[in-house]
Formats: structure tokens, C-alpha cells, sequence
């Protein structure tokens, strides 16, 4: 599979929500060879979409130059486009939220009714993506915390997506946890292994994904102590 991986995190490289979306990429190659690019969306000239809608209507040419172009190339020329990042403010990063205001040009100003709401007409083939978020976060619980970025993930996105969520993720990036991240990776990377076997990951095993690695008093202890 060709897999896209947008990788939302200002700190590049060194993002904790990278340590997952690692995890979860050696999963699907136990399972086939993969063809994996990452892009560092903060390492790209991105400008801000300014709204003129010029590119739905006149076949998706963008007034502004820069790298956008080649990323919605190779968006198309994808099968998987994994969004990975960070939850900042109930949201994505800015730079990440950028580049998917700029995926305009692959949309139209017509629009059609599905079920109970409006879509725009594509002006690019893209029928043939599936669309993969894996978001982590500070704070120690799920609720009342990821459900923005989910549902706008959902929206944007509303066929072949999946969504992995892990609260406590700059605990990746501490090598004194590795006794209890360990584990949690292990579990990324058997989602990974199922969701390229089978195109789905088993609620259950999201959900063990998704709840706290440690107690969240005790993270919160931690965090706090470290202040």
C-alpha cells in the first residue's frame, strides 16, 4: 500500500505522536510491504488559504506558489493518507489544519445533498483513498478531550476513515517509561498488522488503545510534580 503519512507535529521528528504512528506502520509491514512517505508538514512552505475559492473554479490552480501542489500530487497518487499530530486546543496543530484548508483545489463550488448534508463535487479523483488519524494528547483521559478532532476528522473525511487516539503521549518520548509504554506500542503495532490485513481495527482493541497507560492520577501527579 502507498501510505501518506502528514505528520501535524511542530516538533518534527521528535513529535510524541510519531513514536504511535511508528508502531502502527511496522504493524501493517509485518503484515505486507508498504511504501511509506512522511511529510513534516512544519518543514513545508504552506501558505494560508486566503478564500478566493479561485481554485474550485477554475480546476483547482491555487494562487498561491509554494509546496501545496506537490503535496495534493502526492496525496492522489496515495492509498492511505494517515494524518498523525497532536491535539492542541481540542484541534490539530496549525500548520496541519493549513494544509488541509488548502485541499480546496481538489473540491468544486457545486454541491450536492448527502443524507443530511451538503458535500462539495470533487474536481480530482480521490475515491480511491482510505483516510487514517492517529492523535495523541497531554492530558490523561479520552473523554471530554479528542471528540472536536474526531468529528472534524469525521466530516472532513466522512467515508474509509479510521481514528486511533492515546491519551499520555509525551510519555513515548520519556525513555524511563518504556516499561509501561512498551506494551502500549505493542498494541499500536497489532492494530497496524490487523488494519492492513483487514481494513478495520476491533473496537475492543481501540479502546485498550485509547484508555490511560497509567492511572490518570497518577500521570497528573507526575506532570504536576515536574512544573
Amino acid at each position: 500500500m502507498k501510505i501518506l503519512v502528514l505528520n501535524g507535529s511542530p516538533k518534527g521528528e521528535k513529535s510524541d505522536t510519531l513514536h504511535i504512528t511508528r508502531a502502527f506502520l511496522e504493524g501493517m509491514r509485518d503484515a505486507a510491504p508498504q511504501e511509506v512517505h512522511i511529510i513534516h508538514v512544519i518543514d513545508r512552505q504552506i501558505e494560508y488559504c486566503s478564500g478566493c475559492f479561485s481554485c474550485m473554479r477554475n480546476g483547482g490552480n491555487c494562487i498561491h506558489e509554494d509546496d501545496m501542489k506537490a503535496i495534493l500530487e502526492e496525496i492522489l497518487e496515495s492509498e492511505l493518507l494517515l494524518f498523525s499530530f497532536p491535539l492542541y486546543c481540542y484541534g490539530m496543530p496549525a500548520p496541519l489544519k493549513a494544509l488541509l484548508d488548502r485541499t480546496l483545489p481538489l473540491s468544486s463550488m457545486a454541491m450536492r445533498k448527502v443524507g443530511d448534508r451538503y458535500e462539495h463535487l470533487d474536481q480530482a479523483d480521490f475515491s480511491h483513498l482510505k483516510y487514517l488519524m492517529i492523535c495523541g494528547c497531554g492530558f490523561p483521559n479520552s473523554r471530554q478531550n479528542f471528540e472536536p478532532a474526531i468529528m472534524q476528522f469525521k466530516l472532513c473525511f466522512p467515508c474509509e476513515h479510521t481514528i486511533l487516539t492515546v491519551p499520555e503521549s509525551p510519555m513515548f518520548n520519556a525513555p524511563e517509561a518504556a516499561v509501561v509504554t512498551g506494551p502500549r506500542l505493542a498494541l499500536v503495532r497489532r492494530a497496524g498488522r490487523q488494519y492492513a490485513e483487514t481494513g478495520e481495527i476491533d473496537a475492543a482493541l481501540l479502546s485498550e488503545i485509547s484508555s490511560p497507560i497509567i492511572p490518570e492520577e497518577q500521570y497528573a501527579a507526575i506532570v504536576n510534580g515536574g512544573v
